[in-house]
């Protein structure tokens, strides 16, 4: 999963300014994406197959009080509008905000039953909350008890004990951007530990190449590779595509644009003035 959602909270994140140009070179790689409802109108191609994972909580920005203060801010009915395949919302155990958002993952749930959507829990953590396994496991399994189909959390020390707690599939997130090499051991490290796959944005799209980040990762994800093979395709694609660029930009307009010209014009002038209007006038007066 590739996410995109950042700006629900962060605003224009640094290489995430524009999104339809992140998402239009990463189009074929992803399995499904995570974003927000503004970005799928705005950014995403309409032609696109790719399962839209649409988060539907917000309400707190990074500059504001307290990001843990989170309320759905979309309905169901607009998220069947966008064919979303699953709603995203975060849960904040052990905040100020907690008993709110585990309320807001109970009824998300609720409603998105009644029409078959699947629900993903994302396990937020925070300068107060913790990143081990024991709480990680402790708002995996509420996450879970409430109702998610999957849920999204960090990976940690000990990590197949948050698997093995928690009754639904986990995927893992790939947090802050990290050197390419250890984004890789990450994945690498999540999906050995039972995560069931992971869901990458600033090390994809802050990478210094995100189409050749993205098809690493999937390696790993799809292709059982380890992080050397990965990190050894990753190397590849890098060198590679400064020679893939040249060719497709040259080859076209020299060839469309001559014959076209030329032809047409001295072909249809010529006939029609001269023969239909001079010379039967002349003969019958």
């Amino acid at each position: 999963m590739l996410a995109v959602d950042h700006g629900y909270f962060l605003g224009p994140t640094e290489k995430l300014e524009n999104p339809k140009k992140v998402i239009a070179p990463l189009l074929k790689y992803w399995d499904s994406l995570m974003l927000t409802r503004g970005v799928q109108r705005t950014s995403v191609p309409t032609f696109t197959n790719v399962p839209m994972v649409l988060r539907v909580s917000g309400g707190s920005s990074i500059i504001g009080e307290d990001l843990s203060r989170e309320e759905i801010t979309v309905s169901i009915k607009d998220a069947i509008r966008l064919n979303a395949s699953a709603l995203a919302m975060s849960i904040f155990v052990g905040s100020k905000y907690e008993h709110q958002t585990i309320v807001n993952l109970g009824k998300l749930v609720n409603e998105a039953e009644e029409y078959g959507i699947p629900v993903l829990a994302v396990t937020a953590v925070g300068k107060e909350l913790g990143k081990d396994a024991r709480y990680l496991s402790l708002a995996c399994r509420i996450a879970a008890e409430q109702g998610a189909h999957i849920v999204k959390t960090y990976y940690c020390d000990n990590f197949d004990k948050v698997v093995q707690s928690c009754p639904v599939p986990i995927i893992v997130a790939g947090g802050k951007k990290i050197p390419e090499l250890d984004a890789l051991q990450l994945t690498y490290n999540s999906i050995k530990g039972g995560a069931v796959g992971v869901d990458m944005g600033r090390n994809i799209w802050q990478s210094e190449n995100p189409v050749a980040m993205i098809r690493a990762v999937r390696h790993i994800v799809h292709g059982n590779a380890t992080v050397d093979q990965a990190f050894k395709l990753y190397q590849t694609l890098l060198n590679e595509k400064p020679q893939q660029t040249k060719p497709q930009h040259k080859s076209n307009p020299p060839t469309q644009t001559k014959p076209q010209h030329k032809s047409n014009p001295p072909t249809q002038t010529k006939p029609q003035h001269t023969k239909p209007q001079h010379k039967p006038v002349a003969h019958k007066k």
